[in-house]
């Protein structure tokens, strides 16, 4: 059906074109005021050869218009809407700017710019409508809360708790946040980029064993997150392409959005803090709701390694602190009584030193 569309359109304009162009070629060959150059016979050639180069162009032609065809629908909607609004912007500043043109009686000016000019600005107008898309659905969304402020006090609600929570990579791959979510303290809409599941299936399609089994419990993590669990999630289908690093997406979505970034990178949580954008850290958490350990205080561990000084061993708490007992060595592979001497809180955690409550009595 669409071939035999085109190839109507094809005669159409050969037709078309035939009655302005080949009685002049004909006059150029001396055969003018002949049954050739009459309307009907003009337009009937004009169509018979666009009827004929239809045979070499239309698969070229068909196959054009099937590309823009599936260009288009798996483009998002947003995409779309803000790429042809765009067009149409362009397409009227080129027209007001084309009417002066009109009026000057060189050819060249009143003709070939005013083409040159509605090429030119419907481009660029469809460039920055669809470059631009994701700012401007921010400031309709600005724009939209201003437009609904509550006037009563006692409906006014701290929103700060209901902002988008925007996950990255390296979160989902942890899983912990899974988990959180499930307890309640992470509350709002969690917000999935489709950039971020383009990373993750990335590496889950990795050849390296490591990289494809944390790449797929990162997809595991989000399908318990989605289906599972009770709280809101979506798909941001934008996508920031003149931004090539996934973390400044994130940064830039956040921004726009007024999100806040959910990680456990150290450098996504830094570069977050410097660009004045809200983020919340996994591991941070993690530290926090750690027992808190007091110099003086007895605990029962099982030292498992050497440390790295002389006579040291290791041990570990439940939540993975990790205890350098002083003269433990001795002690690898069984559990003993130790007396905590000092904690030293770093940017990796927390670790505690003690040594061996044995030890302790001797003295």
């Amino acid at each position: 059906m669409l071939r035999r569309i085109v190839q109507i359109f094809f005669v159409v304009i050969g037709g078309m074109l035939g009655i302005f162009f080949i009685p002049e070629l004909f006059y150029l060959f001396g055969w003018g005021d002949t049954l050739l150059t009459k309307p009907y016979t003009v337009a009937i050639l004009g169509a018979i050869i666009f009827f004929i180069l239809t045979f070499w162009l239309v698969d070229y032609v068909v196959g054009f218009i099937k590309w823009m065809e599936e260009s288009l629908v798996k483009a998002p909607v947003t995409d779309v809407l803000f790429g042809s609004l765009g067009l149409i912007f362009g397409l009227i500043v080129a027209f007001l700017a084309v009417i002066p043109l009109g009026k000057i009686p060189f050819q060249l000016v009143s003709t070939v710019i005013p083409i040159f000019l509605t090429i030119l600005l419907g481009y660029l107008g469809f460039q920055v409508g669809f470059k631009k898309r994701d700012e401007l659905v921010g400031l309709f969304s600005i724009s939209g809360k201003f437009g609904k402020k509550k006037v009563l006090e006692e409906e006014e609600v701290d929103l700060s708790s209901k902002k988008l929570k925007i996950l990255d990579t390296s979160v989902i791959i942890d899983g912990r946040v899974a988990d959180i979510c499930q307890t309640g303290f992470l509350e709002g809409t969690i917000v999935i980029p489709r950039f971020v599941l383009e990373e993750l299936q990335h590496i889950a399609d990795s050849s390296d064993v490591l990289k494809r089994n944390r790449g797929r419990r990162g997809l595991d993590i989000l399908n318990r997150i989605q289906k599972e669990l009770s709280i809101k999630v979506e798909i941001y289908e934008g996508n920031f392409e003149d931004i090539q690093e996934v973390d400044s997406k994130l940064v830039k979505l956040a921004k726009l959005t007024s999100g806040v970034v959910v990680t456990n990178d150290f450098n996504l949580n830094k570069v977050c803090e410097l660009q004045n954008v809200d983020v919340l850290n996994i591991n941070d958490l993690a530290n926090a709701v750690k027992p808190v350990v007091l110099p003086g205080e007895e605990l029962t561990v099982q030292v498992i390694k050497d440390g790295k000084e002389h006579n040291q061993g290791v041990a570990y708490l439940d939540d993975g602190t990790m205890i350098v007992v002083e003269e433990g060595r001795d002690f690898i592979g069984k559990h003993i009584e130790v007396l905590v001497t000092s904690v030293l809180q770093t940017s990796a955690g927390r670790m505690i030193f003690a040594k061996p409550k044995l030890l302790e009595k001797a003295l």
